[in-house]
């Protein structure tokens, strides 16, 4: 487990894609900078965090070198020096793979930027983020068969040997319309069993749950079922973005408005898992002013509420 406070508390998620007005952008004099959008956001909820990550995107096509991103990084963190406890969360280990290729030059960015920043933990999801040096335009879940869990053990093992700060392994998506899955193991159990086979810290992503028991037709109570399935003990963070219901489809779409499936599926968990440290209100999207729209402000209350009453305890 990361070496933080027993329960850390509520912390904030936030994807920083280059060019974006929610990212990093380059100023003619000041070079790479966060936007911002983003500082006036974590300044205005500076109270509300008790930490932060930050989703690592590429730069561009250039070798990889973590002095590359120093700039920005720093850019961020000198203008929010109230987040005292930082996170990566990383795209590009690629832990579902089932080819083998060379991590190292991954993991040794990774690990500049650990060191650099003192960040206490990197996360990633369990799934395909390329395929045979392909990237994906949304990451897919690992294949769920035997060879492919083998591979996510061996890749795990691989990628935590090596990194320079704890590797929490998060629960894939499974939303229909933009992935898909193959194989016919249960993803709970699959999960599990890669979670215990490689001793790692958890992260359980409350849509993620939600959108695999949707996939799998399943509605109203039977949204909740088969927690006890999942490596409860194991998990460290949960995570909370936002999705939306249209029609019959199940939306992963980190606009920042939760659902209030999100909210009872984490009342339900926290009982569940004793280890858990961080709530993360993941991918909120704010105004230039740093001001989130009404529905996301009122999830972010409700959520506050929840843990100031679980922190409590």
């Amino acid at each position: 487990m990361p070496a933080v406070p027993r329960r850390l508390g509520l912390g904030v998620g936030i994807d920083l894609p280059w060019g974006a007005a929610i990212g990093f952008v380059h100023d003619g004099q000041r070079g790479d900078i966060v936007s911002d959008g983003v500082v006036r956001f974590l300044a205005a909820e500076q109270e509300t965090f008790a930490y932060c990550f930050v989703s690592w995107q590429p730069k561009d096509r250039s070798r990889l070198d973590a002095r590359a991103y120093f700039d920005a990084y720093d850019s961020l963190f000198e203008q929010a020096p109230w987040i005292g406890c930082r996170a990566l969360h990383q795209t590009a280990f690629n832990l579902g793979a089932l080819e083998s290729y060379d991590r190292g030059k991954v993991i040794d960015l990774t690990n500049g930027l650990v060191e650099r920043y003192d960040l206490r933990w990197v996360n990633e999801d369990l799934g395909l983020w390329s395929i045979h040096g392909r990237p994906l335009p949304y990451p897919l879940p690992p294949y769920l068969t035997d060879a492919g869990l083998s591979a996510c053990v061996r890749n795990t093992c691989d990628v935590q040997a090596r990194l320079a700060a704890p590797l929490v392994l998060e629960f894939p998506g499974f939303s229909e319309g933009t992935s898909f899955y193959i194989g016919r193991a249960h993803a709970y159990d699959y999960f599990r069993r890669v979670v215990e086979d490689t001793g790692s810290a958890a992260c359980l992503d409350t849509g993620h749950l939600l959108s695999y028991q949707w996939l799998l037709g399943r509605r109203a109570e039977a949204l909740y079922s088969e927690l006890d399935r999942l490596p409860t003990s194991h998990c460290f963070e949960i995570h909370l973005s936002g999705c939306e219901i249209k029609g019959d489809r199940f939306h992963d779409l980190h606009h920042g408005v939760l659902m209030d499936e999100h909210v009872a599926l984490l009342e339900r968990l926290l009982p569940l898992c004793p280890n858990v440290s961080a709530i993360t209100y993941e991918d909120p999207k704010f105004d230039a002013e740093g001001r989130l729209p009404k529905r996301a402000m009122e999830s972010l209350l409700c959520l506050k509420a929840v843990v100031a009453s679980w922190t409590d305890r």
